[in-house]
């Protein structure tokens, strides 16, 4: 199966067969969140790169995206070219870390930092492995590449704008969160959710075993039109920090095709920190 996806083909999903056939026409990136998992085993050829170095503090949000010189930066020193590029994550073997998120955040990453051609293993390293992939514990040689960042701004909404759309008929606002948390009380100052963030859970979206791999597409669909999630809408996709969103976000922009969907980079934890900002616990959005 080649690469598939919708929208304008910039990010799209790849199986490991795929994978396999075109192992020497790609770069492959390996977002295992400890290095001690990528240490004991990696696909061939894949370079280590680490979702954490993509966020800082700003301002009052402890968790916002790097500037682009730093994106930049960080790129080129792992050898980031703009050409099709493999990112896949796993349940770490060694450490046992790994929610699957991992994936889809540096993937949204790269994309937001202007790269062209992202391909997301679906299914991640443990997929590879049952399909009979290699794994290897040698490290590629990196060498500095060239890249330029282009900040993709279309891609995100920041705070005064979401506030001021947020409500609005033609907008669905949703929040990736577990139901526990989009409810009631999680590790943030105030509880519940945005006033009007629909409660969609990302992790719904994937297998029950395996959070890197997406469910089948008639499943995905109906989930989506449970919560009224049409492509007539502009979807803004939020969460706790910007992570979770990151999952729904290349979902509804690159893999089902919608024509506006943007993300919420600050979510909950920035809404939160501003005082005057109402917060609605319970399951209904309002």
């Amino acid at each position: 199966m080649e690469p598939y996806g919708g929208g304008d083909g910039r990010v799209r999903w790849v199986t490991p067969e795929w994978l396999m056939e075109n192992l020497e026409k790609v770069a492959i990136i390996d977002c295992q969140p400890n290095i001690h998992d990528y240490i004991l085993e990696h696909i061939p050829g894949a370079v280590y790169l680490n979702e954490g170095l993509f966020r800082e503090p700003r301002g009052i949000a402890p968790a916002m995206y790097i500037p682009w010189d730093a994106a930049e930066s960080i790129f080129r020193q792992a050898g980031v070219e703009n050409k099709p590029t493999v990112v896949y994550t796993g349940t770490g073997g060694f450490k046992g870390w790994g929610d699957g998120l991992e994936q889809t955040m540096v993937a949204y990453s790269l994309a937001r930092f202007g790269h062209e051609e992202v391909l997301v293993l679906n299914g991640g390293l443990a997929e590879w492995k049952n399909a009979g992939g290699e794994v290897t514990k040698v490290f590629p040689e990196v060498r500095e590449s060239e890249f330029s960042v282009k900040v993709q701004g279309d891609f995100y909404i920041e705070y005064p704008d979401f506030r001021r759309i947020k409500d609005d008929d033609d907008v669905l606002v949703l929040d990736a969160r577990p139901p526990e948390v989009y409810e009631g009380q999680g590790p943030w100052i105030k509880p519940g959710h945005i006033p009007g963030a629909v409660n969609l859970p990302w992790a719904s979206l994937m297998d029950d075993e395996n959070k890197t791999l997406l469910k089948p597409e008639d499943e995905i669909r109906e989930l989506l039109d449970s919560v009224g999630a049409t492509p007539d809408k502009k979807i803004i996709c939020s969460c706790g920090t910007g992570r979770e969103a990151t999952n729904e976000f290349l979902l509804f922009r690159w893999y089902l095709g919608y024509p506006d969907v943007k993300i919420y980079e600050g979510s909950f934890t920035e809404w939160t920190q501003i005082e005057d900002n109402p917060t609605v616990t319970g399951p209904n959005p309002y």
